[in-house]
């Protein structure tokens, strides 16, 4: 029996420790000696819990649970009951969890404690699980009143987590955002529970990634690294963080390093409920990165990988679609995913997309309507990256239209707030756009460097579609002869301009249109308009 305590007290220091091993191997042992007390009964299920063997956390709760029952110890019973509840609802399954919270509410009864406050946690999930924000925050602050009247740091924190997903999804940003900075240094300060603070450290960056608010997931994503390597032992965060840190990486240009994280989150990190609901999003994190590297084939497997686990790999696949040349699947799929989604943020990460899509199928009204869309959104989120976004999109529209000049002020403005995010690929790509305003507006040498300038971000990261494209298109230019003032001509000779037309919106006289013309002509082998016309389109010179 001595060893026995023995084993307890060692079990009781390395959980102290965050040495989950040894915490789980102590107390299995001293509770197969002597079944274990409930409270050293919870001891080990977080044990179990932080190594990601939900079974074995459900178990110890529940003999706890029943433990605290005999002894009268009624309250303690609604606490493990209600945990038993919410993994089994994170597990996937609502039956059984609702049926825990049943339990709980019905042992509780009317009393005023800390432990209705934990109850009101599944309502306000359920609630805003189904978009109603508001009634969801209303629910989360009467949960943070509970927990700071009863002096509870885990409930308060909660509550004020979800608090801030609510107020980002309703666009009071602002608030949000205090809230979030706030919940950093409870996170941090190790006065909340473990399972508390990897809640905390998983839910707030997420809320965070999911409301493009991309400098707070930065910083976020190193404190949730530096907590996870501080107890290598642990299993059940350590998914999500690498999927976290994939999608931090990505967006800074170092693929191979996120390609990494990703990997480790689907393969290495693959055992309890939350790793398991990673694994989908890190396979969704390797089908872009390949799809971004021109790996296509790659990357469509991984998004297949990404569906059977439950995740809908979009707009990643539409996009792949579109790369691979079928702008009408991508089309499709893109239209269906928008249809289906009516939440505001889901939305707006689907719109750049859509946007993209819809500019190359031709359908430019669908493209000036989604890119109102977001231009809005930006404006009531102000998330730097959603204003990025609608910068890009507004001048990738304003540029299929003809109107270069409202196409240069946006994607001005899209690049700046890019360099600001830190963002290589995305600067890139406006660069790229800036290119194309710029010659079309008769600035051959900006267009030039802007392009120069893209070339090299897109083989330093290894975008090697997006490198092939501007090789591409600089190869079809040299391949006709054509100056830039003649490439410009001729693009508004396909488009069907006069002489008169094209001199007016060029600034040149109609002599010197008419000679650009016929230098076109003879340059391309073309003994009309129409033909050459053709020859812009076949060459994508327009």
């Amino acid at each position: 029996m001595q060893g026995r305590d023995a084993g307890v007290a060692h079990g009781r220091e390395a959980y102290a420790d965050a040495a989950w091993l040894d915490a789980s191997a102590h107390l299995s042992r001293a509770d197969e000696a002597l079944p274990l007390d409930p409270p050293d009964l919870e001891l080990l299920a977080t044990a179990w819990y932080m190594l990601a063997d939900d079974a074995a956390y459900a178990a110890c709760l529940e003999r706890a649970h029943h433990g605290y029952l005999a002894a009268g110890d009624d309250r303690r019973a609604v606490r493990c009951a209600f945990w038993i509840g919410h993994n089994r609802l994170f597990r996937g399954d609502p039956v059984h969890a609702g049926g825990w919270f049943a339990r709980a509410h019905r042992i509780l009864g009317d009393q005023d404690c800390v432990e209705a406050g934990y109850l009101l946690i599944p309502v306000w999930l359920r609630e805003m699980a189904s978009g109603d924000f508001e009634r969801g925050h209303a629910t989360a602050v009467r949960g943070e009143q509970v927990g700071e009247r009863f002096g509870d740091l885990d409930l308060t924190w909660l509550a004020r987590d979800d608090q801030a997903r609510a107020l980002l999804n309703l666009g009071r940003v602002e608030e949000g955002l205090r809230l979030v900075d706030e919940a950093m240094l409870a996170a941090t300060s190790q006065e909340l529970s473990p399972i508390v603070t990897g809640i905390l450290y998983c839910n707030t960056l997420a809320f965070c990634q999911d409301s493009l608010e991309v400098d707070h997931a930065r910083a976020w994503m190193l404190g949730l690294v530096g907590w996870c390597d501080g107890q290598p032992a642990m299993v059940e965060h350590n998914g999500l963080c690498q999927v976290h840190r994939a999608e931090v990486l990505e967006l800074e240009g170092a693929w191979a390093d996120a390609l990494d994280a990703a990997e480790q989150a689907a393969d290495r990190f693959d055992h309890g409920v939350l790793n398991q609901l990673a694994s989908g999003r890190a396979r969704y994190r390797q089908g872009e990165i390949h799809r971004l590297r021109g790996d296509l084939d790659t990357a469509e497997q991984a998004f297949r990988e990404a569906n059977a686990l439950g995740y809908e790999p979009q707009p990643g696949l539409a996009l792949l679609r579109l790369e691979q040349g079928d702008s009408g699947a991508a089309a499709a799929t893109i239209r269906r995913v928008l249809r289906e989604t009516v939440q505001r943020l889901p939305r707006a990460r689907l719109l750049p997309a859509f946007v993209q899509i819809m500019l190359a199928a031709g359908e430019q009204d669908d493209a000036v309507a989604a890119s109102t869309e977001l231009d809005d959104l930006a404006r009531l989120q102000g998330t730097s990256m959603l204003r990025a976004q609608a910068a890009y999109a507004v001048g990738a529209v304003s540029l299929a239209g003809d109107d270069p000049g409202g196409a240069l002020v946006a994607l001005r403005r899209a690049l700046n707030l890019w360099l600001g995010l830190a963002a290589p690929y995305e600067v890139a790509r406006t660069r790229v756009l800036i290119a194309l305003a710029c010659r079309a507006l008769g600035d051959e040498e900006t267009a030039t460097m802007e392009q120069e300038a893209a070339r090299l971000s897109f083989n330093a990261m290894g975008a090697r579609a997006d490198a092939a494209r501007l090789d591409a298109r600089r190869a079809r230019r040299a391949a006709a002869g054509l100056t830039g003032r003649e490439v410009e001509v001729l693009r508004l000779v396909a488009a069907g301009r006069s002489n008169r037309e094209i001199a007016t919106e060029l600034q040149i006289s109609e002599h010197t249109v008419a000679r650009h013309v016929q230098n076109i002509l003879g340059k391309v082998g073309a003994s009309s308009r129409t033909a050459a016309s053709a020859f812009a389109h076949h060459h994508g010179l327009v």
